[in-house]
């Protein structure tokens, strides 16, 4: 019967919920620009209008404000995973400590002060041009809801002590749900300086603002169709023109690359997020989310949540789809069964708010590599450079991706483009059938293993030390 009565009351908390992007769904969002009609000439051209495109068309023009650039976005500014994220913002620029830790611990120390910079730098970059985007430097709680993910925690923070690093504050059950009430939190670990809450979609179009006031010129509804070689430049077609530049850097991410070689170390999965009808005083007073930070809880299969400016929770993960073929397509942006399992585990955690609603429920895309964070290179002989397979983790990290980028095509050796991270490459997804298997078969094991408090099967462990383990 309490089963029943769960699944009824998830159920009815999703029949009003609109199936767009909350982000997105905003009176204020601005009007399409103008497609590229005709030919056009430049010294950079950007392929991709979300965070990784605009963050290089931004940087290039505040290294050198006399270069020409020019970006083209398929669709709109922030449409895709830019702007249906849960918006937070994190200085980690590997997929947090413990996949740092697993993959390049000599050099983590310095990825971590590279990290903190970077997401300083954004947040003097949203300041310097006036960008409304609810930022809040709230910090982050990973909290514990299992007693095996307790020791974890405390492990990881020994881990990074050896090398120097603030994993941030440990708090035990009663200190977590003092920061935030819910009876299933057992223990936490407080970042309080490494992560920032935002509108992601208001980022992305304050961005798209400030590079049209820099001198960029934006075409959106211009999908770039083809890249080529082009005498000592590209050339890229579009469905109305031709863009020859002396450069191209490609912030496609989960869209098919321009460089067919890429193509294998990127493979879509989908994640899915509700967002509850604004809080009254009395139901946020229930839940005692005081200071705003974010949360996500320690399982492999993970939920992470946060309130918005007005008072609505954003509750969203666990269910990670990935569709045979790895195509990107609209019918995979919606999933009723995800969305009432997410509304059956919200009120697992928040029992005290039975009866709030859900206003919004989507999915999107996340580009997907097999190390969970970026990797970074070039084609055409150095005049294509490329970032991508984010993870999920790219609201701060493009950012960092667009400075390698342009580092890549001046050039000069740079201390970004000297790091390990920044020269190797993930593993390739194998073709199908056998991706998709895989895929399933370490869902499946992940999920085991959350169950069996935290033991890893034998295929998580093979994964693991040939360094695709996830563990975040």
């Amino acid at each position: 019967m309490a089963v029943e009565r769960a699944m009824r009351t998830a159920a009815s908390s999703l029949t009003d919920a609109e199936p767009v992007p909350y982000w997105l769904d905003d009176p204020g969002r601005p009007e399409a620009l103008p497609a590229l009609a005709g030919d056009e000439h430049c010294d950079l051209l950007v392929v991709g209008g979300g965070y990784s495109g605009l963050w290089t068309a931004l940087l290039a023009k505040e290294r050198d404000p006399g270069r020409d650039v020019v970006l083209v976005e398929a669709r709109e500014t922030g449409w895709a995973a830019s702007g249906r994220n849960g918006g937070f913002c994190a200085a980690s620029l590997t997929h947090g400590l413990g996949n740092g830790l697993a993959r390049w611990p000599g050099e983590l120390p310095r990825l971590e002060e590279l990290g903190a910079a970077n997401l300083d730098a954004i947040e003097a970059a949203v300041a310097r041009h006036s960008i409304d985007c609810d930022f809040e430097r709230t910090g982050e709680i990973d909290v514990a809801t299992e007693p095996h993910q307790v020791g974890e925690l405390r492990d990881l923070q020994a881990q990074a002590a050896a090398l120097g690093l603030d994993a941030g504050e440990f708090l035990d059950r009663d200190a977590v749900r003092a920061q935030v009430d819910s009876p299933t939190f057992l223990g936490g670990v407080w970042d309080r300086e490494g992560v920032a809450m935002l509108n992601p979609a208001k980022l992305a179009w304050g961005l798209r603002r400030a590079v049209a006031s820099l001198g960029v010129r934006v075409y959106e509804r211009t999908p770039a169709l083809s890249l080529t070689d082009a005498g000592p430049g590209m050339l890229v077609r579009t469905p109305y023109g031709r863009i020859r530049a002396r450069q191209v850097a490609l912030g496609t991410n989960v869209f098919p690359s321009l460089v067919r070689r890429v193509r294998p170390f990127v493979v879509p999965v989908y994640d899915y997020a509700l967002t509850t009808e604004p809080l009254t005083d009395g139901q946020l007073a229930a839940v005692g989310w005081k200071n705003r930070q974010g949360l996500g809880d320690s399982a492999n299969q993970f939920h992470y949540f946060r309130l918005t400016a007005d008072r609505r929770i954003l509750w969203g993960g666990y269910d990670a789809v990935y569709p045979y073929g790895g195509r990107v397509r609209a019918e995979h942006e919606h999933r009723p069964e995800t969305y009432l399992r997410l509304a059956e585990h919200f009120f697992h955690c928040f029992p005290q708010l039975e009866g709030v609603r859900f206003s919004h429920a989507w999915g999107g895309a996340i580009d997907t590599c097999s190390r969970f964070s970026a990797f970074f290179g070039t084609a055409h002989r150095g005049r294509v450079a490329y970032a991508a397979g984010f993870t999920g983790l790219g609201v701060g990290a493009t950012r960092f991706g667009a400075d390698v980028m342009l580092d890549l095509l001046s050039g000069e050796p740079t201390e970004r483009t000297r790091l390990e991270m920044v020269r190797s490459k993930p593993l390739p997804f194998p073709p199908e059938p056998v991706r998709w298997a895989g895929i399933g078969l370490t869902k499946w094991s992940l999920a085991r293993a959350d169950a069996h408090g935290g033991r890893r099967n034998l295929w998580l462990r093979t994964m693991d030390r040939l360094g695709l383990g996830f563990d975040s």
